[in-house]
């Protein structure tokens, strides 16, 4: 079931005589998955690995020291998020996973600074710093491509989204599900959920357990091949788009046996516009069809808010 979300190969947007054909199908993708996964990106798997290296020792330290970078009240913007805190839309349980948030390195002086937050590192784990910043850096960027390919799919120009995502504020969040030891968990890994942003690039989750869930109400596995990384549409870009990309339904399962006793690691890439951007329908996806289901437009920032308190983060 897993060929039925395509993969394709983000090289042949750079090429000329494929681009045409690749933004029709990573279009095509989207418009009847919103997900798809996206290969020949060109981030060394070196570079993940060690990413993931300093993102497991990070979560092997005792409970104490993590919670030295848990800052209450902050909704999890910067540094660590313990167990049992997040919990999908709707569900009566808390998803059983904790989690650490990069941000967007900015200066101090910026516009931005009062929503997006200095990082925070953990002294404790040599390279953190080094690895997890260069995965953000590069997930950026990659998803710049994306959103180029997916902006001349819906008629607008390659590069209208650079300036409205140059200081995003875009989230690298390291995620660890413990090994699940008890029987009958009413919890699952990740509850039934549609992402915030704009786009999500999920590299390298060193488990199967993401499920998708197709226009007929089916739940589709789709574990990713290693080199490939995993691209899915957010609720932000839905409402820009007037639900012409749907942000789809996806979860993690809890897996069975003794797999379960086994933990499993991911780090998804939530690319944010940037916190002033307008989220206002494009006139260009509103038809009778389609009439406009959102008149009145939300900043990135306050839809962001909005939604961090429907999921307990704040």
């Amino acid at each position: 079931m897993t060929s039925r979300i395509p993969t394709l190969d983000i090289r042949r947007f750079e090429d000329p005589g494929d681009r045409d054909a690749f933004v029709a199908e990573l279009g095509a993708a989207y418009r009847e998955w919103g997900f798809a996964g996206i290969n020949g990106h060109g981030i060394p798997q070196a570079d993940i690995d060690a990413a993931y290296d300093a993102f497991v020792a990070f979560f092997a330290l005792p409970e104490a020291v993590k919670m030295k970078y848990h800052v209450p009240g902050s909704g999890g913007a910067r540094g660590y998020t313990p167990f049992g805190v997040e919990t999908a839309k709707g569900a009566s349980h808390f998803d059983l996973k904790e989690f650490w948030h990069i941000g967007r390195e900015i200066p101090d002086d910026s516009k931005y600074r009062e929503a997006m937050p200095p990082n925070l590192w953990p002294e404790e784990v040599p390279g953190f710093r080094e690895h997890g910043y260069g995965l953000y850096q590069a997930l950026d960027g990659l998803g710049a491509r994306v959103l180029s390919a997916l902006a001349l799919h819906i008629g607008l120009p390659g590069d209208w989204f650079a300036d409205k995502t140059d200081f995003g504020n875009s989230i690298l969040r390291p995620i660890h599900y413990p090994p699940i030891t008890g029987t009958d968990v009413p919890n699952e890994r990740a509850g039934a959920h549609e992402d915030i942003n704009l786009i999500t690039l999920l590299v390298g989750a060193s488990a199967a357990g993401l499920e998708v869930r197709s226009r007929s109400g089916d739940w589709v596995p789709f574990t990713a091949d290693a080199d490939t990384i995993v691209v899915n549409i957010g609720d932000m870009l839905q409402r820009l788009t007037n639900h012409v990309y749907p942000s789809t339904t996806h979860r993690v399962v809890n897996p069975r046996g003794e797999e379960a006793r086994e933990p499993r690691y991911s780090t998804p890439f939530f690319l944010h516009p940037n916190p002033d951007f307008l989220i206002e329908v494009l006139p260009g996806t509103v038809s009778a069809d389609n009439p406009n289901r959102y008149p009145e437009p939300i900043t990135a920032q306050g839809y962001l808010e909005e939604r961090l308190r429907e999921i307990k983060l704040k």
